[in-house]
């Protein structure tokens, strides 16, 4: 057991009291303030409302569909036949098996947390080392919802310049922020577990070789076994869905409404998803640092990365806007599509991702090492999309 984890006794009144105090005053009050205080509670309520029944029901449903689809890849053998192949390929750049290739095809095509319908597959979780299962939160987050991110990129319309170009240039620098992410996360993870351990302990008379190039599988007929597995992994999803419930509410919330700013005509009226768009603003305060590494077009592009700390739907959501106004261009669609994908929402859903793999003490690593991952995505996108453009 991690030192983390362990039971920590502390005075009972000390200075973190005071302290906590004084930042829950500031930041709540500063809200109320601004908002008002009956409008601040009603924005705060109907916010955590509107995220469980539109954003955790959302991944709730994909969790269990990909959980199904991952249960019967798994009964069937083609997570081992895809680990067997792509191995090669994961270990030098993830220090991965080839088997979290799989999440990150399940994310790309989804969201973030459809990578914890496989990791709850003993057939899947086998492969991996004790350090390497909780760097699955910052491989899946990267690729999360990277189909809808690409695919909403290529439908804008901008005369005379490379979208597609720069959409695939976006994703490339979502690839590289993912390698730097998982990369960080475990220089930590390898400190808690070391580096020898497996997820799944050698029972007794069976050694590593046997437990990586045997599987188990069901009893009965093959189509009972295709159902049996398809409703086992769809029931992990639900498990997963629930898990995720705290963290999306609490942090989203709190992101939500530092980020969004107040209803169409100005005013506040306690609706979900009104704030105070603290985020943006600070966003605009170091433009002068944010241009020149992601070479935005204008100081009002930063808004879309920092809204993508809190969801991507919504990051991408501002893009068509900033289109009519005239303040995009080809080479901001390539370091948005980078960091849009490579974040995707990732304060809203780190928390819960970790509770569900066990690991809520690493959550703070996790969150830090994505961080840096998403910055070097934009970076990359920005200079490949020089690079390009120059040839």
């Amino acid at each position: 057991m991690g030192k983390s984890m362990q039971k920590q006794f502390k005075k009972a009144v000390s200075l973190e009291a005071f302290v906590f105090l004084a930042v829950f005053i500031a930041i709540f009050g500063g809200l109320a303030a601004v908002m008002g205080g009956a409008n601040m509670m009603q924005t705060l309520m109907n916010t955590a409302y509107q995220l469980l029944i539109d954003t955790v029901f959302n991944i709730m449903a994909i969790a269990v569909i990909a959980g199904a689809v991952s249960g019967a890849l798994s009964e069937f053998g083609v997570i081992a036949l895809v680990n067997k192949a792509i191995t090669p390929l994961m270990k030098p750049l993830y220090d991965l098996p080839g088997a979290a290739s799989l999440g990150i095809m399940t994310t790309y095509l989804s969201d973030n947390p459809a990578i914890l319908g496989l990791a709850e597959d003993t057939n899947f979780r086998k492969y991996f080392k004790k350090y390497q299962l909780p760097a699955l939160t910052n491989l899946g987050t990267a690729f999360g919802m990277g189909l809808i991110v690409t695919t909403f990129m290529l439908g804008i319309s901008l005369p005379g310049e490379n979208v597609g170009m720069a959409a695939l240039i976006g994703n490339v620098g979502a690839i590289i922020g993912s390698i730097i992410s998982v990369r960080i996360m475990m220089l930590f993870t390898k400190k808690e577990f070391g580096v020898t351990e497996y997820c799944m302990p050698e029972a007794e008379g069976e050694s590593i070789d046997d437990l990586l190039n045997k599987r188990q599988v069901r009893g009965g007929s093959v189509g009972g076994r295709l159902l049996e597995s398809l409703l086992d992994g769809g029931k992990n999803g639900v498990d997963v869905g629930m898990a995720i419930i705290p963290g999306v509410l609490v942090i989203c919330t709190i992101v939500m409404m530092l980020t969004n700013g107040p209803s169409a005509d100005g005013t506040y009226t306690g609706a979900a998803y009104e704030g105070v768009a603290l985020l943006p603003w600070l966003g605009e305060k170091i433009d002068f640092i944010l241009t020149p590494l992601f070479g935005f077009s204008s100081a009002s592009a930063v808004a879309v990365p920092v809204t993508a700390l809190g969801a991507a739907g919504a990051a991408i959501g501002l893009v068509p806007d900033m289109v009519s106004a005239g303040s995009v261009h080809a080479n901001d669609i390539a370091v948005f599509t980078a960091m849009c994908m490579c974040w995707s929402g990732y304060l809203s859903t780190h928390v819960g991702m970790m509770s569900a793999l066990k690991c809520p003490h690493m959550t703070g690593k996790a969150i830090v090492s994505h961080t840096i991952g998403g910055l070097c995505a934009g970076v990359a996108a920005n200079f490949l999309f020089k690079l390009v453009t120059m040839i």
